[in-house]
């Protein structure tokens, strides 16, 4: 489940297989295709600066104007329509062959990752495999620069002039053994020291201009296994955001969630009934409150100490 409160502090809950709620405060209405929805799987969930809401479906982007919903048609788009600007929208594939598409008001561009030497080593090497140009999430950080984070490759940086890549072993796929599985890169942030996290035990230090290793970045191990075991496997995130306080809230799997402000650890398990469940996302709305998207579980929030399942 993905939660999302837009700015009239409507809620959100977005489903994998039914459609999204809509929760005022008051009332829930469910969407589904049967309202005009594009498909009833939702990837992402944002927002214009119009008031307008999008959903990544299954199939295709879809917005809503508080009325109707309308699936944006596509525009494939070439070299040309990469750019950069701060009134465009971003958004995943669901189907994740290597496109992102960017949406100026007007036109919705399907854009093709482009290829590097590595991924198409890759490719030739591994034909039955899915493609490791894959977009799982897309980031836009305080510059404005674009963030796209892979399933195999690593983390793809737009500029709006240059494609950065940092595919570095503990965010990239392609380097891992056939037994250490594949999570790829489903969360990014960027923390209230300007370092970025990208689902890993490492941050990375991008814009202090004091780069020491002849790239773009510093790669710094921070604070490894969340649980502080050397033979644990807590050091890839599923989802990832920050509180009021700038304090990181990590959830994992089936680990529960992770506290981290700066220097100690705190564990929140999430169990029903004695037994913890399996996470997909976590969220801070507009009032600093903290969400759960779970996947069997519906939306859990905390109430200062715990995660407690939401009832309106």
């Amino acid at each position: 489940m993905l939660i999302y409160q837009d700015t009239k502090n409507n809620y959100w809950f977005g489903s994998s297989i039914d459609g999204v709620y809509r929760f005022d405060g008051k009332t829930i209405i469910h969407f589904t295709t049967k309202d005009g929805l594009s498909d009833n799987r939702i990837d992402e969930i944002k927002e214009d600066k119009s008031g307008n809401i999008y959903f990544t479906t299954g199939k295709g982007i879809c917005q809503f104007n508080g009325q109707t919903f309308t699936t944006l048609n596509e525009k494939i788009g070439d070299n040309n329509d990469w750019k950069l600007s701060s009134k465009d929208m971003w958004f995943k594939s669901s189907d994740y062959s290597g496109f992102v598409y960017r949406y100026d008001g007007k036109n919705l561009y399907k854009l093709q990752v482009p290829k590097t030497q590595l991924g198409e080593d890759y490719i030739s090497t591994n034909p039955n495999n899915p493609t490791p140009y894959a977009v799982y999430s897309v980031y836009k950080d305080s510059k404005e620069n674009v963030w796209f984070g892979t399933s195999a490759l690593g983390v793809l940086r737009y500029n709006g002039k240059s494609f950065d890549w940092i595919s570095e072993k503990d965010v990239a796929e392609i380097f891992n053994k056939p037994d250490e599985g594949a999570n790829g890169v489903r969360s990014i942030i960027e923390d209230k020291n300007g370092d970025f996290w990208f689902n890993t035990e490492y941050r990375y230090t991008i814009y202090d201009n004091k780069q020491d290793n002849g790239t773009f970045y510093n790669r710094i191990k921070s604070i490894g296994n969340l649980d502080g075991k050397d033979n644990s496997n807590l050091n890839e995130y599923l989802s990832i955001t920050k509180d009021k306080d700038n304090n990181l809230w990590i959830a994992t799997y089936s680990a529960g969630v992770w506290k981290y402000d700066g220097t100690k650890i705190n564990h929140y398990p999430v169990p029903i009934n004695s037994k913890d469940i399996t996470l997909f996302s976590i969220y801070n709305d507009n009032d600093g409150n903290l969400w759960l998207g779970t996947h069997e579980n519906g939306a859990l929030k905390f109430n200062g100490q715990t995660f407690e399942k939401f009832v309106p």
